[in-house]
């Protein structure tokens, strides 16, 4: 069994588990499937916007397809989460990000 069945099995027993929601999407990441990962970190982030760590992802993922305007309002999202959790270096990785990709 590979790392995304893996990940498929334990979500049947998990299915609201944010950190493997958040796995599956890297793992599409990794086998080119981009929509995928896209639509499984936005719903995860509609469903809990508390999630930090998914932020800088998926709108680096966004980046890559060339949204830069939804890239700017999930980094806009995530820094305001970040804020409010106090994770400043969720923020700062997510400002500095943020910033580059303003500067295009």
């Amino acid at each position: 069994m590979n790392r995304m069945e893996k990940l498929l099995a334990y979500l049947q027993d998990q299915p609201n588990d944010p950190f493997l929601r958040h796995a599956l999407a890297l793992e599409y990441l990794k086998t080119g499937q981009q929509e995928e990962s896209i639509n499984i970190w936005i719903q995860l982030l509609n469903d809990l916007p508390d999630y930090v760590g998914s932020y800088y992802h998926l709108a680096a993922a966004l980046v890559n397809q060339n949204r830069v305007r939804e890239a700017q309002e999930w980094y806009e999202k995530g820094l305001a989460a970040a804020k409010k959790a106090g994770d400043n270096h969720a923020w700062n990785e997510l400002r500095m990000a943020y910033d580059d990709l303003m500067d295009v």
